[in-house]
């Protein structure tokens, strides 16, 4: 199945459509909304879901990156998987896309814990619509890839309705690549600037899109969101992203669910040994590693045959861990292994 960015051009998402069309050639549906978190921030959501007569055989609830937002590539891939038979949704963090900043700064997440529970929130309540036993799952890009993994390991906390079924992590962020770090001293006095000017941009690393998207009309269109923010990372926001990085590392090992771990070669921005080491350390029993040769940290950004490389992998995982719970849940005594061949899996995908 192609993924839809083939059909987006350097301008548009849709391209030479309106959403409503898009959507309407795409037999899915889409709605909008937003709701108050306990801060008072309006926080956006947005959510799509498969027309009849295709059946709804899971949920995907889709987690995305530092300075991304929902309504922009990630929706494409929305999109992608509505088609597929799959319920989404998806939030835009505070400060990005269409939701609320913290204190009127875009992009600044001094403390993540309140966009882990703003997700935990919300997609608690757009699983609430569907039966309970009906598969759910994570899907996260970069810096989203460390926010599923706390949703799953704060999921208890916050009284989360249903354990997840599995999630994919797409060029997570568990460490920050070394070639994207702010150079020395400025790491090392990273702590002293945060706590006394913490929104000072004084982080000069390279333009996120510049380092992720291979091609280049792709990098153009991330760049033509009229909602995307380009600019260094507060202090604060750059201390709380490496400190978040040290959590989830220490916490490898309570990492349960199914998993797959999908990575660029040549991703610049998000460290691959991290990734590497998850997979090792998680305690699943039911994972999956594939390291893409040559391809960049947004997977969505690579040229057209390596797009349907990733999203096929995707497609084929989520489908067959979908069918996997179903089958679960229809027969719960049942002893079969979780996975297809009940091991774990690593493999390097040819680019």
């Amino acid at each position: 199945m192609v993924h839809p960015v083939a059909e987006a051009n350097e301008q548009s998402p849709f391209g030479s459509l309106s959403p409503e069309e898009f959507y309407a050639k795409h037999s899915v549906s889409h709605s909008a909304s937003s709701f108050f978190d306990p801060r008072g921030l309006n926080i956006f959501t947005q959510s799509w879901t498969p027309l009849p007569p295709q059946p709804i055989i899971g949920i995907v609830a889709l987690v995305h990156g530092f300075t991304g937002e929902s309504s922009w590539f990630l929706q494409l891939t929305g999109v992608h998987f509505a088609k597929s038979g799959f319920a989404v949704c998806a939030l835009d963090h505070q400060g990005h896309g269409f939701s609320d900043s913290l204190d009127g700064l875009p992009t600044h997440i001094p403390d993540i814990r309140p966009v882990v529970d703003d997700c935990i929130a919300y997609f608690d309540s757009f699983r609430s619509g569907y039966p309970p036993s009906l598969p759910s799952f994570l899907y996260s890009e970069s810096l989203g890839g460390a926010i599923a993994l706390l949703i799953h390991l704060h999921g208890g906390r916050g009284g989360g309705r249903l354990p997840w079924n599995g999630v994919v992590l797409n060029g997570a962020m568990c460490g920050i690549s070394a070639k994207f770090k702010p150079p020395w001293p400025l790491e090392h006095l990273l702590s002293f600037v945060a706590a006394i000017v913490p929104t000072w941009r004084v982080i000069p690393t390279k333009s996120i899109p510049d380092v992720s998207f291979k091609v280049e009309w792709k990098r153009k269109l991330a760049l033509a969101s009229p909602r995307r923010i380009v600019g260094w990372p507060r202090a604060a926001t750059a201390m709380e992203l490496m400190r978040v990085c040290r959590e989830v590392q220490e916490r490898f090992e309570e990492v349960d669910l199914p998993m797959l771990i999908v990575h660029g070669g040549d991703d610049v921005v998000c460290d691959q040994a991290c990734v590497e080491e998850l997979y090792r350390r998680a305690s699943s029993k039911d994972k999956t590693l594939t390291i893409y040769p040559g391809m960049w940290h947004q997977l969505v950004g690579e040229p057209e045959e390596n797009v349907e490389q990733v999203f096929n992998d995707i497609l084929h995982w989520l489908r067959s861990r979908a069918e996997q719970a179903a089958a679960a849940a229809a027969a719960p005594n049942s002893l079969e292994p979780p996975n297809a061949n009940g091991t774990p899996t690593q493999q390097a995908a040819a680019a």
